[in-house]
Formats: C-alpha cells, sequence, structure tokens
C-alpha cells in the first residue's frame, strides 16, 4: 500500500488574502489556519473601492458562509471531501518560542507568527507552514524554525521562458526573404518551420539580408511587417515595429507590451490609438495608482482630480510629445487639442472604471506590472464590443508591496494568454528615449 500522505497545516498572512480571497481553496486537502489578527487587519480594508477592498470584503462573506453552522474556533470544512479544513486561530498562553518577546515588539507581523508557532507545538507531528507575500515576514518566521514560503497560486513557474512573442531564425534562404519583399507574403513552411503560435512575429536573417515577418496561423504563412508611422511616430527598431503592426491590426483585440522605460510602449500604444481615432468612440488610457512613500493618496491637497493628476502626468507627457511633432496650423494638432476638450481622450485613474461596461474603446492600461492577476482579469471582463485592450508595463520595475516579476498581473497575463487567437506580445527590448536612459536600464 501507498504510504500515507501526512495532512499540512497552511496559515495565511493578510497579504495572501488581499492578494486572492480564493487561496484558502487552493490548497487541496491540506487544512488551513486563519490568524485572528488577519480577521482584525481585514476589517480596516473592508471599506473602499480599491481591488483590495473588495478581496477583503469577499473573504469576510466566504468566513460567514462557511462557519453559518459552526463555529470558527474549531476547524470547519472549506468545502467538499477533497478540500481540508479551516480554522481561525489564536497564539497559545504558554507559547515555548514566542516571537513577540523576541522582538520586543506586539504588532500583528509577530503575533501571526506566533500563531503558526502555537498550531506547531499543539500538532508536532504535522508540517506547519506559514504562507505570506510579505518578504520580510517570511524571513522573521524562518529564524523561529518555521516553514514560510511565498502564495504559489497565479506565479509564473519560469520566468525566463515567458514568452516573448517572437522568433529570431537564422540561414533563412535568400530567395525566401526576396520573396517576402517582392510579394510580401512566403508560405509559412519556407522558413523552416512550419508552424508557430497565433500571432506572432519573426525576424528571418541570411547573411545581410533579414526581412520582419508575421505568422498568419489562418493561412499558415509569413506575411511581411513593414515599418509604418502612426501620429508621425516612426518605429526605431523592429520591436517597435512589431508594436505598431499588432496595435492597429483589427483582428487582434488584446496585447501585451512589456519593456524597460523609454522603449515606447505607451507612446506607441497612444500613437497607434489616435490613428484607429475613428473606428473608436473613446481612447481611455489609465494606470494603477501607487502611492508614494506609503502615504494614501489623501494626504495629496486639493479635490479628486488634483489629487489623481501627479499621478497621469506620465501619460500627458506622452500625449503633449505627440502633439509636439506638429505645428500649430496643423490639422491633425488640432484634432488632439478637440478630442482631449469632449473627452474622446480620456485619461484617469484605473479605479475610476470600476462597474463600467466598456465598448467602442481603445483601452491602454499603462504600467500594468503594478496589478494583480484578479485585477488584470476584472479589466479584462469590462470590455464589450468593438474595444480593444492594451497593457503596459516592465515587470522588473514593480511598485506595489507583495507583488514581483513572476506573481504581477502583467506576467500572468502574458503566461497563460499566450497562442490564443486574439492575444498578441512584444517584448520591447531596445531603449530609444536617449544614450543616457540606456545608460541608467543598462549600468545602474
Amino acid at each position: 500500500m501507498p504510504k500515507r500522505v501526512e495532512k499540512k497545516i497552511f496559515v495565511l498572512d493578510t497579504s495572501v488574502i488581499l492578494y486572492d480571497h480564493n487561496s484558502v481553496t487552493n490548497f487541496d486537502d491540506n487544512d488551513v489556519g486563519i490568524p485572528i489578527q488577519v480577521l482584525e487587519e481585514l476589517d480596516t480594508f473592508k471599506k473602499g473601492g480599491d481591488t483590495k477592498n473588495y478581496e477583503a470584503r469577499s473573504f469576510i462573506r466566504f468566513l460567514n458562509s462557511v462557519s453559518s453552522d459552526s463555529l470558527l474556533n474549531n476547524w470547519v470544512r472549506i468545502g467538499g471531501k477533497s478540500k481540508g479544513k479551516l480554522k481561525v486561530i489564536k497564539e497559545i498562553a504558554d507559547l515555548e518560542n514566542n516571537a513577540a518577546d523576541t522582538f520586543d515588539d506586539y504588532k500583528n507581523d509577530n503575533k501571526i507568527i506566533n500563531a503558526a508557532l502555537s498550531l506547531k507545538q499543539q500538532f508536532p507531528k504535522k508540517s506547519v507552514i506559514l504562507v505570506s507575500k510579505d518578504i520580510c515576514l517570511r524571513v522573521k518566521a524562518k529564524a523561529f524554525n518555521l516553514q514560510a514560503e511565498d502564495y504559489q497560486t497565479g506565479k509564473i513557474k519560469d520566468l525566463d521562458k515567458l514568452y516573448t512573442g517572437k522568433s529570431v531564425i537564422e540561414d533563412v534562404e535568400s530567395e525566401v526573404i526576396d520573396e517576402l519583399f517582392e510579394k510580401k507574403k512566403v508560405k509559412a513552411s519556407k522558413v523552416k518551420r512550419s508552424k508557430f503560435p497565433f500571432n506572432h512575429f519573426l525576424i528571418l536573417n541570411n547573411g545581410k539580408k533579414s526581412a520582419l515577418g508575421f505568422y498568419n496561423s489562418k493561412e499558415k504563412r509569413v506575411e511581411r511587417v513593414e515599418k509604418k508611422t502612426v501620429y508621425k511616430i516612426k518605429p526605431r527598431n523592429a520591436e517597435q515595429a512589431f508594436a505598431i503592426h499588432a496595435l492597429l491590426d483589427p483582428a487582434i483585440k488584446l496585447i501585451t507590451l512589456r519593456g524597460v522605460a523609454g522603449t515606447g510602449k505607451t507612446l506607441l500604444a497612444l500613437a497607434a490609438a489616435l490613428e484607429q481615432r475613428s473606428d473608436f468612440h473613446q481612447i481611455y488610457i489609465t494606470r494603477p495608482i501607487v502611492p508614494l512613500s506609503n502615504k494614501d493618496i489623501g494626504f495629496l491637497p486639493g479635490d479628486a482630480n488634483a489629487k489623481v493628476d501627479p499621478y497621469m502626468q506620465p501619460i500627458w507627457d506622452n500625449l503633449k510629445f505627440i502633439k509636439s511633432q506638429y505645428k500649430e496650423s496643423d490639422k491633425e494638432l488640432k484634432r488632439i487639442n478637440e478630442m482631449v476638450q469632449m473627452e474622446k481622450i480620456a485619461i484617469a485613474p484605473l479605479a475610476y472604471i470600476r462597474g463600467r461596461t466598456l465598448s467602442n474603446v481603445f483601452f491602454i492600461v499603462d504600467e500594468a506590472q503594478n496589478l494583480t492577476p484578479h485585477e488584470v482579469k476584472t479589466i479584462i471582463t469590462r470590455a464589450g464590443e468593438n474595444t480593444k485592450i492594451v497593457f503596459t508595463g516592465d515587470i522588473n520595475q514593480i511598485d506595489t508591496p507583495y507583488l514581483d516579476a513572476e506573481s504581477n498581473g502583467l506576467s500572468y497575463l502574458i503566461d497563460k494568454v499566450k497562442n490564443h487567437p486574439l492575444f498578441c506580445h512584444v517584448n520591447l527590448e531596445k531603449g530609444e528615449r536617449s544614450e543616457l536612459s540606456n545608460l541608467a536600464n543598462e549600468l545602474l
């Protein structure tokens, strides 16, 4: 007979609940402990319109539903037989190894460690594991000989293999490249590989010759990608040409543009949106608000618009750059100003779209690396008819606590939606802002 696997007890920190309110159901048949201090912290998050407030409220409702016929100081079944049990836990009085005494600080983090240590003391034969998105809390737990790990659901397992959206094919026959330039298309079988992911880009090389291609899965052919200019913004490298090609393709409804600062992610998306202004009722550009120095946005002076304007300024800067390409007398410049005045171009915080249905909108979400997977999903579910959504960001420049390059919403989206006919991804690699900006990205 196979050896019986002993069930584990996972103790969840507040950060895990705020990241995913369904987290307690993702530990198979193992048991889950919720320190009572987590409930206290969730109570402070239950009011508000941000995603973390939604997660807090949803989890509190979940606890209420599972405890309708039971008390939470006892182990209660989370779901069916395939799931484990749940209990709200408190630290025991005679705890042998007390984190709060060691750190001389009775703040909640230390009490949460104590709650996990209490379970370890009560169930010495079981593995008790503290799960937290807070790296410092995990390190402190390990200092007390307590197993601690990050919440794995929604994390990318192999970041080095994250989809890039393109392939470089060497030693392509010279005649194939010539045919691609002449006829603007070739059979996919002629470039050594007959199949690629949906909406995949190619760089075909042969000595001094090279060509940019796009894989048309429906026709099983490679089509030439030309360097198109949109609203006087001209692509400066292959990846920028790929991005413009995808942004202008009406069949592609969901796009991710990943790249370091200065690669042109937001600028290209905004210029392409303006190029297609007649195809959509509105261009909507947004970004998540990440307060600086851990201060809430309410600390800023002024009304709601004045408070959020500093966070939206980078988007206005991109629009200003596009406008600077034109003279005062040019009709394109007048058209952009009119679109802003009539709110055909709208720039607003991400929180303002909650509950809306976005129909006939070219929707750009900047700094998407600061979103959770749940937030990305929520945004996409807002899409109505004739809506195109573009997520831009740099997964190595995350400002939100408890997110990293593996667990943020942008990485999650790229990994989960790759090879879907409605989706296209472009990894922008070369900075084009300035030589000084490239120096910072490469050396600092």
